[in-house]
């Protein structure tokens, strides 16, 4: 039997990341954690596990909304903020963006725009860092980054992700046993980029099945049997395969070529964490 089984055991996962956090944010001197809370289930079960782990007052959310911010999204940031006392600013960045938009070289089509609107939020998050002498947490998820659904130096800009390798499948389990409003979790996911922007319609794809595509690579299972398993095309797990491929780039730091003794980020090795 091929396994492409997801299940997690959602308490050991819980500690584990609460481990995670806690242990990096000691090691770093840093007071907390800065979040760009979106209304979506990703940066909620991020802004609550990193709660439980750092206490509320180590914990700063971001609210960065503009003009295509869709509105559900105030209200299912109100609810969660409301339930889990989570201490939010709101800062409207329309203004940004456009005045980014004017200044640009070559007019943007809705594909930049979206990276310069991530981009922009990146930006006001580490500013706040930088004057709390907090780190900046981020909210991707392991579907995400394998296939390069983030923008680069954007959402992917960020000190730590502490839900980066559980698949969105995975997170949204988690939500429930984390009690995240039903609101929040059935909620189409969107990044809100622009007007009837959709996760799954860009992606061509459920999470569902993406999840099952993935892992199925993940385990090396060959790729008619991940079509089998995922109930798509084999051309689809094709697709997937290159997409993880093709965005290998923003999963790394800016290639070196070698000429050193020892090369930083190739060679050059520390310890991520101790402890």
């Amino acid at each position: 039997m091929l396994d492409t089984d997801l299940t997690i055991d959602l308490k050991e996962i819980t500690i584990i990341i609460k481990d995670f956090i806690k242990t990096y944010i000691h090691n770093s001197g840093c007071k907390g954690v800065v979040i760009g809370l979106s209304g979506g289930v990703d940066s909620a079960v991020t802004a609550v596990l990193c709660k439980e782990a750092l206490g509320n007052k180590n914990v700063e959310c971001l609210f960065l909304p503009d003009e295509s911010t869709p509105k559900i999204d105030y209200k299912h940031k109100e609810i969660l903020v409301k339930k889990f006392g989570l201490s939010c600013e709101e800062k409207d960045i329309t203004k940004i963006v456009r005045e980014l938009t004017a200044g640009s070289t070559i007019k943007p089509d809705k594909y930049a725009l979206a990276n310069i609107k991530a981009r922009a939020r990146m930006i006001l998050l580490f500013e706040y860092t930088n004057m709390t002498q907090n780190l900046v947490c981020g909210t991707s998820n392991k579907s995400e980054i394998l296939v390069g659904y983030y923008t680069k130096y954007g959402d992917g800009g960020v000190d730590i992700m502490p839900i980066g390798d559980l698949y969105k499948t995975q997170v949204l389990e988690l939500a429930k046993f984390l009690k995240i409003p039903k609101e929040i979790i059935t909620k189409p996911p969107t990044a809100g980029l622009w007007n009837g922007q959709s996760d799954e319609q860009e992606l061509k794809l459920s999470y569902n099945r993406l999840d099952k595509i993935l892992a199925g690579l993940e385990r090396k299972i060959d790729i008619e049997d991940i079509a089998k398993i995922a109930g798509v095309k084999k051309s689809e797990v094709v697709r997937i395969k290159n997409m993880r491929i093709k965005s290998e780039h923003k999963r790394r730091s800016a290639l070196i070529p070698k000429v050193g003794l020892r090369t930083p980020g190739l060679d050059w090795r520390s310890p991520i964490l101790e402890g």
